[in-house]
């Protein structure tokens, strides 16, 4: 649908870039504000959680109750509940499994292969064996997919709270094999395991004013909505193990020993990493063993949702973060991860922590919880959680001398991905969007705030997202969809929920708004929404309200279009400002003929004979006098031209002629349909140059091409348009006139035309197969047509 097919445009071919997103964006109300703020009537619902889980590692299985205090705090009356339940999307009837795609190619991975044959022996999703009101009866529930209705004996009332009890067990996945955001690892050389849950209980869907019930199928892509709540937790694993949660740890006494807890506190008044456990610990737990089980219990107030992860393997270290804030004064960055990440993870991961709430914390809000969690809980990616998240990267161990090393790329991967997943306890468990439906809400901001935390960990960090210069390639694609599309539907989804908008928001602050606008609106919109559920429409609104700047042509463009930017500067013209006067102006022009171009024909021909020079006789006054000759009638012309000029005119006129004003035009192409300021470089024949910045606005009633007039004393050179990467211009081919020629470098190559040769192949010796630890995984299962 066109931008303007609310206003029924139909003379010409005018499109308003800049209209207003009015017809777009939801009416405001008393729960939101059209400046983006919650209304006085905002309202969110709240579930505590009190919930007893035992980990049976021997069958890689959760056994657990929990009970739900679910409270109303909305206008409407709620005749049932939604439960969400994750653990079901791995049932090989959901719709996720059932509508997986297979390649266009016709290829198999060896992953992928061996990701299917794990389905036919894993029976996946929850088995609830009770659903209860709190001394009430059982209640009847309907299944459906990922969600089970709760239907309530009487309806909840606003203001009023319900108890529900649920029993549950669940398998938990392989994670390195089914994939997912939780899971079991299992280390074969120790036979160890380590276990990282999420989405590991039942869970109230979230049920807002803009939407009612969330509860859309989990088929995978699009994550989560929940509400805030308290949340007590017991959890019941082997008496070896360490424990990493959301929350605070309330029986250290029951579960750490003396020296752990005396580590614990020693580590809260240190700025580096201190050992709870330390490496040489956690090789004797993972070689010792034992059939006793310890409860740990966690309590986490006003949190989304609860994540945890068990191992016997783990080294834990910790440092106290201070930050300026007199209700959370003290945060303990700590990391959890088993012997092979090192010797990576001590040096980088609880820095990369504390590193992180350093510079989200300046630009939102000071961290709101007491701890801080990375755990390495499988080999790459990563997953956030309230107060934890699992992160991936680890060394490398060199086959003979056992020798771990790292490259370049994991460790920078390492620390970009815990500065991501950290970041994410701001955007979404405290900003709490709608993951489900908009995962740029909450992925695009905090890719954007990580670019920030990534320039301030060092020069020249090799970050991935948030330059403009990075996004280019993505935004002149066919394959893509709007940001604004929904999370299940969207395409190229690393570009376009994380890349785009993170590079947006780079191009609002360094270019659109400038970084003083830009920060205070960006930080009254997290202060808005810290513990709240915001839309895009409240972020669109507080970005405006909070700076004065109209911007409903950049969301429109960068977020409701795939249009991208493409700008040519495709021609620029000098002109000098005319006296008018015959006796400069004629000579001028005289010159000026004599210095274009002879054509070929004229150069042949100069050597023929003339007729006029056989016949003299046909030479006059046209002959002896060109074009260029000042005659009376100019001169008079040249006066009553000065006597007809107001005396401002003429003293304006003869100024410029004196200081030998110049005048260019210079034309713009808008190729790629995105309309964006125009960040120009002037550079002049003295050597000097000038930076402008052209607001976007010239485009509003012309957004295909226009002109900008510039006036100089001194001769321009050239002109560049987007010099310093400002804007994500996807050709600079066309940014500067005149154009320059385009270096590179160029490969040369072998050509070969020889086939198979079976005769060598039949002399080579045959190589005995590796099998085992040192047998090399190969990467495609090789497949032949049936031709059967």
């Amino acid at each position: 649908m066109s931008v303007n097919a609310q206003v029924n445009q139909t003379k010409g071919s005018f499109e308003d870039k800049f209209r207003q997103l009015d017809e777009i964006l939801p009416t405001a109300n008393t729960y939101r504000t059209a400046s983006g703020a919650p209304g006085n009537a905002y309202w969110q619902q709240r579930a505590d959680y009190f919930i007893d889980a035992r980990l049976d590692e021997e069958n890689q299985r959760i056994i657990a109750s929990e009970t739900i205090t679910y409270t109303n705090n909305s206008p409407d009356i709620l005749r049932y509940l939604w439960i969400q339940l994750d653990q079901n999307r791995f049932r090989n009837d959901a719709i996720g499994r059932s509508t997986e795609t297979a390649a266009n190619d016709d290829r198999l991975s060896f992953a992928t292969l061996r990701r299917e044959r794990a389905f036919d022996d894993f029976e996946g999703g929850f088995q609830i064996s009770r659903v209860q009101e709190v001394r009430g009866d059982i209640l009847n529930t309907q299944l459906n997919g990922t969600m089970m209705r709760v239907n309530l004996d009487e309806a909840l009332e606003p203001g009023d709270s319900v108890g529900i009890e649920i029993d549950w067990e669940h398998n938990i996945i392989h994670q390195s094999v089914i994939g997912g955001r939780g899971g079991y690892e299992h280390f074969e050389d120790s036979d160890t395991y380590q276990f990282a849950l999420s989405q590991w209980y039942p869970r109230v869907a979230s049920y807002t004013d803009y939407e009612g019930w969330t509860n859309r199928q989990f088929i995978g892509r699009g994550e989560f909505t929940l509400e805030f709540g308290d949340f007590e937790v017991h959890l019941t694993v082997p008496a070896d193990h360490i424990v990493a949660a959301t929350g605070e740890l309330q029986n250290a006494n029951d579960v750490l020993s003396d020296e752990q807890q005396d580590r614990l506190e020693t580590a809260a008044e240190s700025e580096t990493p201190v050992f709870i456990v330390t490496p040489e610990e956690a090789m004797a737990n993972q070689e010792a063993g034992t059939d006793e089980m310890v409860t740990w219990v966690f309590e986490a107030e006003n949190v989304r949702d609860f994540a945890w992860a068990s191992s016997r393997k783990y080294i834990w270290d910790a440092l106290g973060h201070q930050q300026d804030d007199e209700d959370n004064p003290l945060v303990m960055a700590m990391s959890f991860y088993p012997p092979e990440a090192e010797p990576l993870w001590s040096q980088f991961s609880t820095h990369s922590v504390a590193h992180t709430m350093d510079v989200y914390s300046r630009f939102s809000f000071n961290y709101p919880y007491p701890t801080a969690i990375s755990v390495n809980a499988w080999e790459a990616g990563g997953m956030e959680y309230p107060m934890i998240t699992f992160n991936g990267y680890r060394p490398e161990e060199d086959e003979e001398s056992g020798e771990r090393t790292y490259s370049r790329n994991t460790k920078y991967g390492l620390i970009s991905v815990i500065i991501h997943e950290i970041g994410h306890i701001y955007f979404p468990m405290t900003v709490n969007s709608d993951e489900r439906q908009w995962t740029w809400m909450d992925e695009g901001l905090n890719t954007f705030l990580q670019f920030l935390a990534e320039r301030e960990w060092e020069d020249d960090y090799p970050s991935r997202r948030g330059d403009p210069a990075n996004i280019t390639g993505f935004m002149r694609s066919e394959n893509q969809v709007p940001i604004m599309t929904n999370s299940e539907s969207i395409l190229q989804f690393g570009n376009n929920a994380y890349g785009k908008p993170a590079t947006a928001l780079t191009v609002l602050r360094e270019t659109v708004m400038g970084r003083e606008l830009f920060d205070f609106a960006f930080r009254e919109y997290a202060e808005r929404w810290k513990f709240k559920r915001p839309t895009p429409s409240d972020f669109f609104r507080t970005m405006e309200d909070a700076s004065a700047v109209d911007l409903d042509w950049f969301w429109r463009g960068w977020f409701y279009s795939t249009d991208h930017v493409d700008i040519a500067i495709s021609d620029v013209r000098e002109y000098r400002i005319s006296s008018q006067d015959p006796e400069i102006e004629f000579p001028i022009e005289r010159e000026e003929e004599a210095e274009e171009p002879i054509s070929l024909t004229q150069i042949r021909n100069e050597d023929l004979p003339k007729r006029v020079d056989e016949f003299p006789e046909l030479e006059d006054i046209y002959n002896e006098n060109d074009e260029f000759t000042v005659s009376n009638a100019d001169r008079n012309e040249y006066t009553t031209f000065r006597d007809s000029l107001e005396d401002w005119e003429l003293e304006l006129l003869d100024e410029s002629i004196a200081e030998g004003l110049l005048v260019y035009f210079i034309d713009f192409d808008n190729i790629g349909g995105l309309v964006m300021p125009l960040p120009l470089r002037i550079n002049y024949d003295d050597g000097e140059t000038q930076d402008m910045l052209i607001p976007a606005e010239i485009w509003r009633q012309s957004p295909q091409q226009v002109s900008r007039m510039i006036l100089s004393t001194t001769p321009i050179s050239s002109i560049e348009l987007d010099p310093q990467l400002r804007i994500a211009d996807v050709d600079m081919s066309n940014n500067r006139y005149p154009q320059e020629i385009q270096r590179s470098r160029l490969e040369l190559y072998r050509s070969s035309n020889q086939g198979r040769n079976l005769m060598a192949d039949l002399l080579v010796e045959l190589q005995e197969a590796e099998t085992g630890e040192d047998a090399e995984p190969g990467n495609e299962v090789p497949l032949e047509p049936n031709t059967e």
